[in-house]
């Protein structure tokens, strides 16, 4: 399995184990996009924060690994997410009235 297949099934792994949004809750797909918003920043930070610690002797080389590793897949979950928010957008706006 290649690096970036595990990648994917980790991604699937983590979106798996949020929770699912009811129709009826208040802000249902927006809190959604706004949660993996605010994980993947959190994700980006701490990739940024463990990269100053290695360079500055006080980090872990593994540490830096994993935390850069789990920034980019947030960050394709997020790209891939807003990629099919934008396809779904612009086959709305290609339907016929």
């Amino acid at each position: 399995m290649s690096i970036q297949g595990l990648g994917a099934v980790r991604a699937y792994q983590q979106a798996a184990r949020l929770p699912q949004p009811s129709a009826t809750e208040a802000g249902g797909f927006g809190a959604m996009v706004e949660g993996l918003v605010a994980n993947t920043g959190a994700s980006l930070r701490t990739a940024e924060q463990a990269g100053a610690a290695q360079v500055a002797g006080k980090g872990d080389l593994v540490d830096v690994v994993t935390a850069i590793g789990a920034a980019e897949v947030a960050l394709d979950t997020m790209v891939a997410v807003r990629d099919r928010a934008v396809s779904a957008y612009q086959d709305i706006m290609r339907m016929q009235i």
